[in-house]
């Protein structure tokens, strides 16, 4: 009688050697996508006049003005403080936005005026990036405080609206 040995079976080894290569560099790579992906919300309102504030209140609004051919800065509501042109190359001035609102904060602080609220009027064919580049320059300035770079609040209650007729721009 003949013996038949059987081999012996030995079980296979999962070699997962790869997959955590892969893993070592995925989750890092992942995690630092997570930075790009943050969404700021901005709180905006509707103009004064449509939610019924009263009108020596509605006129003592404070206003900006974007048009194609540059932007202007009113206070109190139609009365022009400041106009600011376009660059030399074309584009909307908004670091001289930014010092104009900065002077306007200080001066109506000087006068005891605490003023958080702005209006945005802009024309129809102004551009959606141009609304956004405004709408982040009248929120927020950078300050220097303590040595160190921080934001500072300008004007951080937004309204929108359409802006006024052209014709009216050259008589105020």
């Amino acid at each position: 009688m003949k013996r038949y040995r059987r081999a012996r079976h030995t079980d296979a080894e999962l070699d997962i050697t790869a997959f955590m290569n892969l893993m070592i560099v995925l989750v890092p790579m992942l995690l630092l996508g997570l930075v790009f992906a943050r969404i700021t919300v901005v709180d905006v309102v509707l103009p004064q006049q449509v939610t019924g504030a009263p009108a020596e209140q509605a006129e003592q609004s404070l206003e900006l003005v974007i048009r194609g051919r540059g932007m202007r800065v009113d206070y109190p509501r139609g009365v022009m403080l400041r106009r600011i042109p376009l660059t030399a190359d074309g584009a909307q001035d908004f670091a001289l936005l930014s010092l104009v609102l900065q002077e306007v904060k200080r001066q109506l602080r000087a006068q005891g005026i605490e003023q958080q609220r702005i209006t945005i009027l802009a024309e129809p064919e102004v551009d959606y990036q141009t609304i956004v580049r405004a709408m982040d320059t009248v929120r927020s300035f950078k300050a220097l405080v303590a040595a160190s770079v921080v934001d500072a609040a300008l004007f951080p209650e937004i309204s929108f609206g359409d802006a006024p007729p052209a014709l009216q721009e050259t008589s105020g």
